[in-house]
C-alpha cells in the first residue's frame, strides 16, 4: 500500500520528538464554484527536532508511534523565520 505525502507549514514545536504540522488543501465549491480552503494539523514524529515554526516541511505516512502522532517528517522544504 502506498503511503501518502503531505506538505505543510510547522505551526508548534515544542514537544520532544514531535512536531504539528499544519496541511492547506484547496477545493472548489460545486454550486458556487469559489475556491475554499480547509486546514487540519497533524501530529509529526521528528527524532531529531530538526524543524522550528515556520518551516515548509513534507511528511509522510508511517505507522503509529503514539495515540494521536501516525505521520513522520520526510524533509525540510524550506526553512521559515
Amino acid at each position: 500500500m502506498p503511503r501518502r505525502v503531505l506538505s505543510g507549514r510547522v505551526v508548534s514545536c515544542k514537544m520532544q520528538k514531535t512536531a504539528v504540522v499544519q496541511v492547506r488543501k484547496s477545493f472548489k465549491h460545486c454550486l458556487y464554484k469559489k475556491v475554499l480552503f480547509r486546514t487540519k494539523r497533524y501530529a509529526v514524529h521528528d527524532p531529531e527536532s530538526l524543524c522550528s515554526v515556520g518551516d515548509l516541511v513534507s511528511i509522510i505516512e508511517s505507522r503509529p508511534h503514539s495515540k494521536t502522532k501516525a505521520w513522520e517528517l520526510s524533509s525540510i522544504t524550506e526553512k521559515g523565520g
